[in-house]
């Protein structure tokens, strides 16, 4: 069983920063991650950034040159900072990740944290 946790978010003003963190809890070695997604009230939860097992990143056109997602497998955590916040960016973040257990795929994802960005 894999459990993931966002922390984090919070209440900004444009043009600010901010930094969550998504920490797996389960097994040591295993867990996947693969990226953070945001949904906005009344819309629909699209991907911000995605990492793969290799490390290639790939970003929202929106948050290009503003978000940066990374991870540390020693801590299994991964990380969205995010820069130059704007009103836009509020949502609710949530991260996701896998994990194969005697050959089935489970794709898990955390409760989500709050993203406001007041103009």
């Amino acid at each position: 069983q894999v459990q993931l946790v966002e922390s984090g978010g919070g209440l900004v003003q444009a043009g600010g920063s901010l930094r969550l963190s998504c920490a797996a809890s389960g097994p040591a070695f295993g867990i996947n991650f693969l990226g953070w997604y945001r949904q906005a009230p009344g819309e629909q939860r699209e991907p911000v950034a995605t990492i793969s097992s290799g490390g290639t990143t790939n970003y929202a056109d929106s948050v290009k040159g503003r978000f940066s997602i990374s991870r540390d497998s020693t801590k299994n955590t991964m990380y969205l900072q995010m820069n130059s916040l704007k009103p836009e960016d509020t949502a609710v973040y949530y991260c996701n990740a896998d994990y194969s257990d005697d050959h089935v795929m489970y794709v898990y994802w955390g409760q989500g944290t709050q993203v406001t960005v007041s103009s």
